[in-house]
């Protein structure tokens, strides 16, 4: 499992995000690239972390100045990557090594390749980070 070190500013975030949603965070990302903020959360405290509307989560995003895409956690590399690119419905997760680079070969419907991608590949670069972050995957393609 990879290591992973939090900011000075992911911890901040974190504080903030559980006395604001009452849920533990597993982790946080700050991407400066497009200014937001990556939370990873057990999928059974989803709900509560988005809140009635996505309450919580619009609250939170005031109080930082920031966007917050919050993301489920899960066991399982595939199921860990096809969760990172919701709301896109992803039909199968393949993971593939060579020469020391993994990489997740991922089958979105049709409709939803911009979803998975993202304006300017937010989506697919939150995905990607979060991957490399808890499975050493180097890389995902969205076939």
């Amino acid at each position: 499992m990879p290591q992973r070190r939090l900011s000075d500013e992911a911890r901040q975030h974190l504080r903030l995000f559980e006395e604001k949603a009452g849920v533990g965070p597993k982790d946080c990302i700050v991407d400066e690239e497009f200014d937001r903020v990556i939370l990873l959360v057990s999928p059974r405290d989803m709900a509560d972390a988005i809140g009635p509307g996505g309450k919580t989560v619009r609250d939170v995003e005031e109080l930082i100045g920031k966007d917050i895409k919050i993301v489920g956690d899960a066991k399982t590399a595939e199921d860990f990557v096809a969760n990172a690119l919701a709301p896109a419905a992803v039909y199968d997760v393949t993971i593939e090594t060579e020469d020391d680079q993994s990489v997740a070969y991922v089958d979105v419907d049709e409709q939803d390749i911009g979803a998975a991608i993202g304006t300017d590949g937010r989506n697919i670069e939150a995905a990607r980070m979060l991957a490399r972050r808890h499975f050493d995957i180097d890389s995902i393609s969205v076939n």
